[in-house]
């Protein structure tokens, strides 16, 4: 399996982070846009800034979707990453920020 790898994501606003969420995993996930190859399963390293937040929150995780240049339709390449145990208090930060929203049915990055 390939080394892990360092990612930075701002999100700026709640609708991006909408788009972004990956509410059907267990621990939450995120989507984070990249041109950069990655495997199926490879931990990654992302320091994540949520919307309202000045501060940049470390999580790992490891690669569960992966969107490659070039794919087809109006999707961006990037990856969906499975938040590891142990950072509950991002997604209970996420979803406060979405509360309301997840059943919407809104467009995703992923889904």
């Amino acid at each position: 399996m390939a080394a892990q790898k360092a990612l930075s994501l701002n999100i700026q606003d709640v609708q991006t982070l909408l788009s972004a969420y990956m509410p059907m995993l267990e621990r939450g996930g995120i989507f984070v846009p990249t041109r950069e190859r990655y495997e199926l399963g490879q931990e990654v390293y992302l320091l994540l800034t949520l919307p309202g937040d000045s501060d940049r929150v470390p999580v790992t995780g490891q690669v569960v979707w992966v969107s490659p240049e070039g794919v087809s339709g109006r999707r961006m390449p990037g990856i969906g990453i499975h938040f590891s145990a142990g950072h509950q208090a991002v997604r209970d930060r996420i979803e406060t920020l979405l509360a309301g929203r997840l059943d919407k049915g809104a467009p995703t990055y992923t889904l």
